[in-house]
């Protein structure tokens, strides 16, 4: 059952905190409890958090039925993340304790990098910027192309994707999308065109992609539909890396069937699943982006941009994981829980 209000000021531990993270959180529960750890919940003596009311915690913390067990007191778990297979929630029923996480937070964020890329490579910014350090002030080779009557197709309409509609309406482009779920209404309010994944391909100046990967989106792009696209289209990949087939695009911007790419993800990246894991002193260092992009034939092309993982990276879709965390404990002791993962509870 959710702490009652009256009762003693709960005990809560956070775990894989960062230092930035601890001041801000302290001001967002000011009057609490808090204790912090910077490692994962398993790599924590118990005995420094056994009387914990509440935890938050994020992926590389395995909250098994071991950990469940040893905290008596606990209520409440509230992951920074937006997936939570980390976490026993069966077990976590049968204690009755509650389990919140981050549904959304870099929305915006994401759409926003997405343009940014779109932007530098409609405009050549990247190649004008690297020439004025070198203080060459030469146009030659540098035109670029407006976006206003272009053709932008978007592959995934969910948070992400709508965010990018909006902005590509207000560049007055044209949209088409394509989706597995169709929302009419939606389609609608927003002024764009669902298409099938086919059209998108053959009549999209810009194609940007803005679905999760699973075993459907492998290779979503790939070299058997990958010349169909629109020649002298842009592909975006802002999603997951293993979504585009790398040998199919390093083809198809060899052919001129693509004239640039925008990267923030690679295929040769480790399986991420959420986008602040890259940032964690946890994540594999074998995974370093340094490593990855060192022999990727991608990162010598002067018409890709490749940024490292970092479209989410933001300070305020970082703040508002905090801010989401932070509110789903003040919720969970006025008895009003919200984002509550295990959907087989109501609260």
């Amino acid at each position: 059952m959710p702490v009652k209000k009256e009762a003693l000021m709960p005990n809560i531990a956070f775990f894989e905190t960062e230092e930035w993270e601890k001041p801000y959180l302290k001001e967002k529960l000011k009057g609490y409890n808090i204790s912090f750890f910077n490692n994962a919940i398993n790599q924590v003596d118990i005995n420094k958090f056994k009387d914990s009311d509440i935890v938050s915690v994020f992926i590389y913390s395995k909250v098994d039925r071991a950990i469940l067990n040893k905290l008596k007191n606990l209520r409440l778990i509230t992951t920074r993340s937006t997936g939570f297979d980390h976490i026993d929630l069966s077990e976590c029923k049968k204690k009755k304790i509650t389990v919140c996480n981050v549904p959304t937070y870099g929305e915006n964020t994401v759409a926003e990098h997405t343009f940014a890329l779109v932007l530098n490579l409609t405009r050549k910014i990247h190649k004008a910027w690297e020439r004025t350090r070198r203080l060459d002030f030469s146009q030659e080779g540098l035109r670029g192309v407006d976006l206003r009557g272009k053709t932008l197709g978007v592959v995934g309409v969910g948070n992400i994707g709508k965010h990018v509609i909006r902005i590509a309406k207000g560049f007055e482009m044209d949209v088409i999308a394509f989706d597995v779920f169709k929302n009419k209404k939606l389609e609608k309010e927003l002024g764009f065109k669902y298409v099938s994944f086919n059209y998108l391909l053959k009549n999209s100046d810009i194609i940007t992609l803005h679905c999760p990967y699973n075993k459907k989106t492998h290779h979503l792009i790939n070299k058997k539909n990958i010349a169909k696209i629109k020649k002298g289209a842009l592909l975006i990949n802002t999603s997951r890396g293993a979504l585009i087939e790398t040998n199919a695009l390093v083809n198809a911007l060899d052919s001129g069937i693509l004239s640039g790419a925008g990267l923030d993800v690679l295929e040769g990246e480790c399986f991420v699943k959420e986008d602040a894991q890259v940032m964690s002193k946890h994540f594999p260092k074998k995974c370093d982006m340094k490593i990855i992009l060192e022999d990727h034939i991608l990162a010598k092309k002067d018409n890709v941009i490749i940024t490292p993982h970092n479209a989410f990276n933001s300070v305020e879709a970082l703040q508002r994981i905090l801010d989401t965390t932070a509110n789903n404990i003040k919720c969970f002791l006025n008895n009003k829980s919200i984002n509550v993962a295990d959907t087989g509870r109501r609260f």
